[in-house]
């Protein structure tokens, strides 16, 4: 297949928290700065990455249920997020080969969207402090009806890129993303760089890829 070759997709979906960024080490020192001012220890980096997916509510319980701490979640949880808004790109960064290659990608034609449990405020301000906005037409996040891994939350972004299922690849790094994207109908793809508790390799995504640019030949970009 050619440079010319029309792509096989025209419109690719992601995932915001270790597929696009790696956003572990703020959301890790925000954790841990909560934990100690309730007089507990610290937990390690490895162990938040495990804990990274579903949401600020989930993180936080999961993080003082390890220290073996009763959260109170929404006072917890708005404590989260006012510390993280503040920190939010602090030590957040894009994977290797995620922006050439989103670059890549809309320099092709394709429609690029963020499906994420993050909520749509936070997202979108992280997206702008790496000024990585401008690559995507529809960003939604999970505070609204539906989250990952139910299929009407990628199904929104989808509609908002004026996509169809049959033309998108969601791409991911959990358990989340690849159900969605299989109740939906949707090829999706698995990096094996993200946050899960479950090897990459037997989530049961379409394909695993190491390297983000690999993206490009699974799209028919060569």
């Amino acid at each position: 297949m050619t440079a010319t070759s029309r792509p096989r997709f025209s419109a690719i979906v992601f995932d915001l928290d270790g597929t696009l960024v790696d956003s572990a080490p703020d959301l890790c020192g925000v954790v841990n700065q909560m934990l100690k001012r309730h007089g507990r220890m610290e937990l390690d980096l490895d162990e938040i990455r495990r804990m990274v997916g579903d949401g600020a509510a989930k993180l936080i319980e999961r993080g003082f249920a390890a220290e073996g701490l009763p959260a109170p979640l929404p006072d917890l949880t708005k404590e989260f997020l006012s510390l993280y808004e503040q920190r939010i790109a602090a030590e957040t960064r894009p994977f290797p080969g995620v922006l050439p290659t989103l670059q890549r990608l809309r320099a092709a034609g394709l429609r690029l969207g963020v499906c994420t449990n993050k909520t749509t405020h936070l997202s979108r301000r992280l997206l702008d402090e790496l000024d990585m906005t401008q690559f995507f037409s529809s960003i939604v996040g999970g505070e609204g009806p539906t989250r990952k891994p139910d299929p009407e939350h990628l199904q929104r972004v989808i509609g908002e890129l004026e996509a169809d299922e049959a033309s998108t690849l969601m791409v991911g790094d959990s358990r989340n993303d690849v159900a969605a994207a299989k109740a939906a109908g949707v090829e999706v793809v698995a990096v094996s760089f993200g946050y899960t508790t479950i090897p990459p390799r037997e989530l049961g995504a379409d394909q695993v890829i190491d390297r983000f640019d690999e993206l490009s030949a699974i799209i028919g970009l060569h």
